[in-house]
């Protein structure tokens, strides 16, 4: 009868633990599901995230690709990514705010200390910048056009063609970046042609490294011509702002490529 007892009290403790295991091992896996159905609603949450974030952005460049048109009758959020080229003309009558970087060259206001930084770090560097050109405005962005085609002209050519060889360097006025007062030509003041040649200088070597530090990109570079409308220019920079223009380096594309125009 004792041994009975004892083997009935075994039994009983036996299910008894069964029952805390098994609500162990319940418990366990309801608690497995839902850290797995957390995870996987934390992952949709960050794709969607993600998407929202890809859609914003296109809708930004979007944006950017319109604003040259109408830049003087409303300022976009994203005016350093503003598209000026062959294909979208700047408002004639545009005139941003200006602010002198040094004697004689001005850019906009907002990238002023910017390009100050920049062309201070590379004179700390032991490096001569030239800056031999920034903010143009129309009127003198005509100037710089029709003088180029006249030395294509004085060389031989015919009217046609030389309109034609100027347009390939030098933006039909209204057409021009440096109207926005976001591009700058710059050489190294020990040679200041601008050819191909500049591209060998240690100034252009600095800047086509570092420029995107200060939101600066290399606006014309080598095999995008037919991308960009325009040669190969290893003196002209423009502005897009640093997230901008680190993506821009990172990527190895254009303003047009970045804007998703070509």
């Amino acid at each position: 009868m004792k041994m009975n007892r004892k083997i009935k009290k075994a039994l009983l403790l036996g299910a008894a633990c069964g029952a805390v295991l098994g609500m162990g091992l319940t418990f366990a896996a309801a608690s497995k599901a839902l850290d797995t159905k957390e995870a996987t609603l934390a992952k949709v949450q960050d794709k969607l995230k993600e998407e929202n974030k890809d859609l914003q952005s296109k809708l930004k460049q979007q944006k950017a690709v319109e604003a040259a048109a109408v830049l003087s009758k409303e300022e976009p959020d994203n005016w350093e990514l503003v598209l000026v080229n062959n294909d979208y003309p700047l408002d004639k009558e545009y005139q941003p705010e200006l602010a002198e970087i040094l004697e004689g060259r001005s850019v906009d206001a907002r990238i002023a200390e910017d390009t100050k930084q920049m062309l201070e770090d590379a004179q700390a560097g032991g490096l001569k910048m030239y800056v031999c050109s920034a903010y143009r405005s129309y009127d003198d962005q005509k100037t710089v056009f029709n003088e180029t085609m006249q030395n294509w002209v004085n060389q031989g050519s015919s009217l046609l063609d030389a309109y034609d060889e100027t347009k390939k360097s030098v933006a039909i006025p209204g057409y021009s970046e440096h109207a926005t007062g976001l591009a700058l030509d710059i050489t190294s003041e020990d040679y200041q042609e601008l050819d191909d040649k500049q591209a060998d200088t240690a100034e252009s070597k600095w800047l086509a490294e570092n420029c995107y530090k200060y939101g600066f990109i290399l606006r014309y570079p080598p095999d995008k011509a037919d991308i960009t409308g325009i040669i190969y220019e290893p003196w002209h920079y423009r502005y897009v702002g640093k997230e901008a223009a680190k993506e821009m380096k990172e990527k190895n594309v254009t303003l047009e490529e970045y804007l998703g125009v070509k």
